[in-house]
């Protein structure tokens, strides 16, 4: 674990006047199939049956370790449900179009990407198994997306319960919720971006991260930025972003009153509506969630969590021909979950 993110637990301890005492004090919130994807590709780990189990043991790993580090008063590991990109191909169908459809991501272990996919389907079915025997909530909504789940669950913790939550993922999308309550690990970097990070990184309020985002486009999800607007022409042209909160109306107000001077402004003008529309796509400060899935959701922050499964955990271990991937496991899952619910 970095030591950006020990120095950070070091200052959330110093200014807590007493331990923990509720589930919503201290929250990890894990982007599963992100902390997965991750594990998967990295380890080029067998069983002594030959069946790749790199991203089912890392993501086990990488659990423990952060649980270790964070101490959290609960655990939640959020997945994308079935059809998970409905809503935003409604509003945008490029939307994630293409993506890694045509790489196999090791090809020392799979000779095919369908191998390869058989592969990661049968670990994260299977990892699912393994979370269900530990005090964790797992959750996962049709046609919803983790990052909306994970963005509630933010959200309604610092809102209704004043606690903190620790996001844990790759996916800068995340940087728009960050407050003093909301913070994001970001494993790729091993860095914890806080807001002073996301303004010295970025040149920009982590409130204003959002319309960053929009304005600059993401390719890894079929997202058109501003064609010409890059990082430092973003700061050049709209030094407000840095200095306080504004809205997406205003960047627009600003760019009809200066179209003449650059460019990037009337391009901005004329792109209005694309611009608001990939604005509501990358949205995670209003989620895309029916009323129903948030019920859902603040159900289960009011929920007890499961009980730690141990033997149940043990079977599936051996089972599987995990050996060495967790030292001492017993100890881990003693270590690791037995404070937890």
């Amino acid at each position: 674990m970095s030591k950006d993110l020990l120095s950070l637990l070091d200052d959330v301890q110093e200014n807590e006047n007493s331990l923990p005492k509720s589930a919503t004090d201290r929250v990890l919130l894990i982007d599963g199939l992100n902390l997965f994807f991750r594990n998967f590709a990295m380890l080029n780990m067998v069983n002594p049956q030959g069946i790749h189990i790199g991203g089912l043991g890392g993501f086990l790993r990488s659990l423990g370790a952060l649980i270790r580090q964070i101490q959290p008063t609960s655990v939640y590991v959020v997945f994308d449900g079935v059809g998970s990109t409905t809503n935003r191909k409604n509003l945008l169908p490029e939307y994630k179009s293409e993506r890694n459809i045509t790489r196999v991501t090791n090809w020392k272990i799979f000779d095919s990407l369908d191998e390869e996919h058989e592969a990661k389907i049968d670990q994260i079915v299977r990892l699912m198994h393994y979370l269900k025997q530990l005090p964790v909530k797992l959750i996962m909504q049709d046609k919803t997306e983790a990052d909306d789940i994970i963005s509630h669950l933010a959200q309604t913790i610092d809102k209704q319960y004043n606690g903190k939550s620790f996001i844990v993922s790759s996916d800068k999308d995340f940087l728009q919720l960050i407050n003093n309550n909301i913070v994001v690990y970001r494993p790729i970097e091993k860095r914890v971006y806080t807001e002073e990070l996301v303004k010295e990184k970025f040149n920009v309020l982590a409130s204003n991260f959002l319309i960053y985002k929009t304005l600059l486009g993401d390719a890894s999800d079929k997202v058109q930025g501003v064609k010409g607007l890059g990082p430092k022409k973003v700061s050049k042209l709209f030094p407000e972003l840095e200095i306080s909160p504004i809205t997406l109306d205003k960047i627009i107000e600003i760019s009809q009153e200066k179209y003449k001077d650059n460019t990037i402004y009337s391009r901005i003008v004329v792109g209005e509506t694309d611009l608001k529309r990939n604005y509501e796509v990358m949205n995670l400060q209003q989620p895309m969630l029916t009323d129903a899935d948030k019920t859902e959701i603040e159900e289960l922050i009011k929920s007890t969590p499961p009980t730690l499964e141990s033997k149940l955990f043990m079977d599936l271990y051996n089972e599987d021909g995990l050996g060495g991937m967790i030292r001492n496991v017993d100890y881990w899952l003693k270590d690791n979950f037995s404070n937890l619910g």
